[in-house]
């Protein structure tokens, strides 16, 4: 039972590990994948392994977010807090919006504090001849030349045989101290060490797996936050409830980034509502703090109501959501924080395109353009105010963008937004009615669609593309039915016209001859009269 429960208790990422192995076989050299393999790695405390995923996984792509966080974040379990500290910088320059990265400046920057002091509290001073110290370092190189190198064994066995003060050990494990000891003491059962787990592993090698993976904590946790500094945190910690109660900047630092870890983890983990909670709290704390306590107070409480907001987007609050990010916009302003003005701009457009303020969506990221700092963020905007444009049914626009952000994608190297904005020209074609080329956007997307290999969208474009085709077949059987009926209705409105002028003719010679014969009869009619008027005259 201690075997299987020491198991439980080791081996809970092994699974994971196993997985990612398995998806990098499926997909060898992924990014992605090399990532996820380097989180189980770092969780099962091989720090050189999860190094080399995370590194791999940046080699073809330096600019990739995930694998530079994760290099920060197995460096600085490492210990290597300077090495982070530039990694994380590096993150924070291409996703300024991430607040992981702008957590890890500050955990880093707090553990070198930590280690070597702060550089305020140091003073060189040159009082004599420094010529000593070249010397020094001359006769240090003769001296490693002679050394011979210890091995990786020998190393081995060094820190085994290295013994440590039982009470530094407590102060630093703190409550895994007691499964430390408990460990300890199962090595000296002897029956229970010769056992193995129903996967054949050996209790004795889980055992010593655990204690070498507590010892590794223990110097991780001693180079990040040493005995003195613990000691010099507690004096300090007395006199700040003896004197003043003034707040150490290390702890209201630890607080902030506690506190900002917790809201983010609480949003990611399908918590908004407590995650809204969480930041309104803090938010409310750190209000009531001195300038001189918070040096960056503005910039946090703007962060905050942007942590606000992304939880009242997910609750579907979407006024109090605008207001929040308003707020954090104005907060940005005031203080002069581009990177902080242009999240909240990005933030302000995603609320306006969801609840259909398409126009006023296009206007503020349009505003945002110019601080866009790379093409992947550039291809992002671009599509999304396309998008808008099409939403609001003006095509003309949403093609330019679409070829903008397409553009954009080409020369990030992209597939999956270059799939993305050929969508949205093919759909702005549509619209247009230029139906030719919009079969050839979408061509152009089924191509990137096989590349990510995202059956889905292969399948939909299809569709769609064989619609168009057909309907284009249709439409020139249309064109070509409404010429031949406009030529029949020409040749028969020529008969009738023809027709019209015979039956014109035909009247007026019938009336030609009626108004003769008529003529005919007045001079008839006239002639009799004079022969009666004769007559008449005779009979008188």
């Amino acid at each position: 039972q201690v075997a299987s429960n020491t198991c439980a208790y080791v081996l809970p990422e092994c699974a994971s590990t196993s997985s990612a192995f398995q998806a990098l076989q499926l997909r060898p050299g992924d990014k992605h994948c090399l990532v996820a393999r380097s989180k189980c790695y770092l969780k099962l405390g091989d720090t050189e392994n999860s190094l080399k995923d995370a590194e791999a996984s940046l080699q073809n792509d330096k600019t990739f977010s995930k694998g530079l966080y994760q290099k920060a974040e197995t460096l600085y379990t490492m210990g290597d807090f300077e090495f982070a500290l530039v990694f994380y910088h590096r993150g924070y320059r291409l996703r300024p919006e991430l607040q992981k990265f702008r957590l890890g400046i500050q955990k880093s920057q707090e553990a070198i504090v930590n280690c070597i002091g702060s550089p305020s509290s140091v003073k060189l001073e040159n009082k004599e001849d420094l010529c000593f110290l070249s010397r020094q370092a001359e006769s240090k190189k003769a001296k490693q030349k002679l050394q011979i190198k210890l091995t990786k064994d020998q190393k081995r066995t060094s820190k085994q045989e290295r013994v440590r003060n039982p009470q530094t050990e407590r102060q630093l494990l703190g409550e895994l101290y007691t499964d430390k000891a408990y460990l300890e003491k199962l090595l000296k059962d002897e029956d229970l060490m010769k056992s193995s787990t129903k996967q054949g592993i050996k209790v004795k090698d889980l055992v010593l797996g655990g204690i070498a993976y507590l010892d590794t904590r223990t110097e991780f946790w001693q180079q990040q936050k040493p005995i003195y500094a613990r000691v010099r945190e507690r004096k300090l910690r007395q006199q700040r409830w003896i004197r003043d109660r003034k707040r150490k900047p290390a702890e209201v630092a630890r607080y902030i980034v506690k506190s900002m870890e917790d809201i983010d983890m609480l949003l990611t983990g399908g918590s908004p509502e407590e995650s809204c909670k969480k930041a309104e709290h803090v938010l409310k704390t750190i209000q009531g703090w001195s300038d001189d306590e918070v040096p960056n107070k503005n910039e946090l409480i703007g962060n905050l109501h942007n942590c606000i907001g992304n939880a009242q987007i997910e609750m579907g609050q979407m006024d109090a959501a605008l207001q929040s990010h308003k707020t954090d916009l104005e907060f940005a302003r005031q203080n002069n924080l581009p990177d902080a003005i242009s999240r909240a701009l990005d933030n302000i457009g995603r609320v306006y395109a969801r609840i259909g303020k398409f126009q006023q969506a296009i206007d503020t990221w349009e505003e945002k353009i110019p601080m866009a700092k790379s093409s992947l963020e550039k291809t992002w905007l671009f599509h999304e105010i396309g998008q808008c444009y099409l939403e609001l049914n003006k095509a003309e626009e949403a093609q330019n963008y679409g070829e903008k952000s397409l553009q954009s994608a080409d020369e990030e190297g992209d597939v999956e937004w270059q799939l993305n904005a050929s969508v949205l020209v093919a759909q702005a074609q549509v619209k247009l009615k230029d139906y030719q080329a919009a079969i050839i956007s979408f061509e152009k997307a089924l191509e990137k669609a096989k590349l990510i290999h995202s059956d889905d969208a292969q399948q939909a474009i299809i569709i769609v593309s064989g619609m168009l085709q057909r309907g284009e077949k249709l439409g020139e059987a249309s064109i070509k039915n409404q010429r031949n009926e406009k030529q029949e209705e020409d040749a028969n409105n020529n008969k009738e016209e023809h027709g019209n002028d015979k039956e014109g003719d035909e009247q007026e010679n019938e009336e030609s001859k009626s108004s003769e014969g008529e003529k005919e009869e007045t001079s008839m009619g006239e002639r009799e009269d004079d022969d009666e008027e004769q007559r008449g005259s005779a009979s008188e």
